[in-house]
Order: C-alpha cells, then sequence, then structure tokens
C-alpha cells in the first residue's frame, strides 16, 4: 500500500518543519509538501496529497478561507485543522465548512499520526478537547433575560443538537457509537461480521435520522450524547 500523501498549511516555519518530522516518523506517510495559506491551493493542486492539515489561525490567509478553498477543488483533499487554542466559533465554522477532523496542537505529537491515517481510510478524527468544545457551542443556552438574535448572515453555523428521541434500530446504534470512535466502514463491518455495503447502508440511514451531513457531524452528536 502507497504511503498516505499529507500537506502540512501552517504559517510557522518552525512548526511545519516539526510537524513533518512527526508525520514522517511513520513509514506509512510522507509529506509533500508544508507552505503557508497564500500557497495552499496551489501546492494541493500539484502535489495531490490525501489529506491536508490547516492551521486555523494565520495572518496571510485564514484557516478557514483555506478549508473552503481546499474543499472546492474538483478532487478535493480531505482536511483536518490545526489549532493552538479553543475559539468556539471558529472551530464550529471550520465543522460546517466540510473539516474532516481536529488537532490541537498541545497533543499534536500523540494524535497526528493515527489522526492522519484514519483521515486517509475514510474516518474521523477527532481531538477530545475540541469534541467538548463543539458540544459545549451547541448546548442550549441557561435560562435568563432574552437577547435579541443576531441577523442571519452573522449567525455562526452550529453543530446540531442530538433530537431527544432519534428512532435508531440496535443496530443503527452500535454503528454509530463505533462511527464516533473514528472507525472506517470496514472496520465497522468487521466489528460488527457485517459487509460493508450493508454498513454503508446503516450509515446512510443514521446520517438521515440524526439529520447530520457527513459522518464528522454524526461522530460529534453520539460523542455530545453520552457526556
Amino acid at each position: 500500500m502507497p504511503p498516505v500523501n499529507v500537506m502540512v498549511v501552517d504559517d510557522d516555519k518552525l512548526l511545519r518543519y516539526g510537524l513533518r518530522r512527526i508525520l514522517e516518523s511513520a513509514g506509512s506517510i510522507t509529506v509533500s509538501a508544508v507552505c503557508d495559506g497564500a500557497d495552499a491551493v496551489e501546492r494541493a493542486v500539484r502535489h495531490r496529497p490525501d489529506v491536508v492539515l490547516v492551521d486555523l489561525h494565520m495572518p496571510d490567509l485564514d484557516g478557514i478561507s483555506v478549508l473552503r478553498a481546499l474543499r472546492g477543488l474538483d478532487a478535493p483533499p480531505v482536511v483536518a485543522v490545526l489549532t493552538g487554542f479553543g475559539d468556539d466559533a471558529q472551530v464550529t465554522e471550520a465543522f460546517a465548512a466540510g473539516a474532516a477532523g481536529f488537532f490541537l496542537k498541545d497533543a499534536a505529537a500523540r494524535e497526528l499520526i493515527p489522526g492522519v491515517l484514519l483521515l486517509a481510510a475514510g474516518g474521523s478524527a477527532l481531538s477530545a478537547r475540541v469534541v467538548r468544545s463543539l458540544r459545549a457551542a451547541s448546548a442550549p443556552p441557561l435560562a435568563g433575560p432574552a437577547e435579541p438574535p443576531l441577523p442571519p448572515a452573522a449567525t455562526p453555523p452550529a453543530v446540531p443538537a442530538v433530537p431527544p428521541t432519534v428512532p435508531l434500530t440496535g443496530r443503527e446504534r452500535d454503528v454509530l457509537d463505533l462511527l464516533a470512535t473514528g472507525m472506517t466502514n470496514a472496520q465497522i463491518a468487521e466489528r460488527l461480521l457485517l459487509s460493508r455495503s450493508t454498513v454503508k447502508d446503516h450509515v446512510s440511514s443514521v446520517l438521515a435520522k440524526l439529520g447530520a451531513s457527513n459522518r464528522i457531524q454524526a461522530a460529534v452528536l453520539a460523542r455530545a450524547a453520552v457526556r
């Protein structure tokens, strides 16, 4: 199997070097390019990475814009966000823009390699602290004086809350529980002794019932429901 091709987008040259060293310490990963935000799309078109890691906070071009540009390519790579601190609004916006994973920089060394491999295999990679941040962003506000709503254009996209009673079958719940751990369809099929096509059907049904647009939303909703 060829190594996973990764690109790192960050304005900090030292951090780019460190991330490259961490990733390439795994023989199954190669870093084909490192760059800042301004060069991200051109480098992605040239190197065709499987996974791109994007710093959320860059001075030349913010990570959200880079994420949207990369996901808008004809054959978009999987994009995961790197962030040094928990900014709920931006993390939620990145999620809505199509981020497939979230890593905190202070936990990158222990999370990056398994996370990148999961992303390349079609799974999800969510830092535990980022999941808590997303859950907090989707929680209903405490009772208190009413405040005027923000105008529609200024309202940040939110992670949908888990419906109080989601009519999932027992097998769909099993699939959702494993999906929330970051497993791919193939891994879920092996664990539950099902065919991949059956698992794919269950995942599609779970997404529809939860009102989630992708596996990452479903994983966050599942984790939030048990915390």
